[in-house]
């Protein structure tokens, strides 16, 4: 076979024969080609970082993802046919997950360096028990008290059906999530009363109500008096 040799000599030409036969084969570009193109679709993305996390059926990743279950199988599909993610059944259910192939964990790599995210792992712990993932859960909760947070959108940000997640909650710390959110609301709205010289408007948005009237009215369900009234009563007090 007859040497290879560039047209245009620029000095460095070390390795260029093995790099021109590489180039050549063809086929093995077209496959890393094909694997890349099933991660071109921001949703497939998704939904492949997902299941690098954990294993899952496709009616709670149509959940986590807010999609219709048609929908999510038709990417999981084209997922699983270019081998980034594996399925297995158990009974009618069949779960998902990423494959446990070098390509899927760079890939996962890849898409994490890439999005400039932390790995999940040094943010939340996806593999800490229910019990650690649910204190994190109120960690969170807690750190957000003047936002209106979902029960879906806790469930995708720590990845747990929605269902275990108030169920297991409610094992946790004795009561609905709502209950015991409000029920910090109403605490630190007592010492923002107490403590702040903020309006009581302020003081309901800062603790995540936008409506000053509802805010009154869970705050006198809690301490039996207006926040008008508790405020100046304990300033009396004093």
């Amino acid at each position: 076979m007859e040497k290879f040799t560039l047209p245009h000599q620029h000095g460095e030409n070390k390795n260029i024969e093995n790099m021109h036969k590489e180039l050549s084969d063809i086929s093995h570009f077209a496959t890393v080609a094909e694997i890349f193109k099933q991660l071109g679709d921001p949703t497939r993305v998704r939904i492949f970082w997902l299941l690098c996390h954990r294993e899952e059926c496709v009616i709670n990743i149509a959940a986590m993802m807010d999609m219709s279950s048609p929908a999510v199988s038709h990417h999981l599909r084209s997922l699983s046919e270019c081998g980034l993610i594996v399925g297995r059944r158990d009974g009618k259910e069949v779960y998902y997950k990423a494959a446990d192939t070098e390509e899927s964990k760079l890939l996962h790599k890849m898409v994490e360096r890439i999005m400039e995210i932390a790995c999940p792992k040094d943010v939340v712990d996806y593999h800490a028990s229910s019990e650690e993932m649910i204190h994190s859960i109120h960690k969170y909760l807690l750190e957000h008290l003047s936002e209106r947070i979902t029960i879906e959108e806790l469930s995708r940000t720590f990845l747990m059906n929605t269902t275990t997640l108030k169920k297991e909650f409610k094992e946790v710390y004795g009561v609905s999530i709502a209950a015991h959110v409000k029920e910090h609301r109403m605490e630190l709205a007592a010492r923002l009363l107490q403590e702040s010289s903020d309006s009581i408007a302020q003081i309901a948005q800062a603790v995540g109500y936008t409506s000053q009237s509802r805010f009154a009215t869970a705050f006198k369900e809690k301490y039996g008096v207006l926040p008008t009234e508790y405020r100046t009563c304990r300033h009396t007090n004093k």
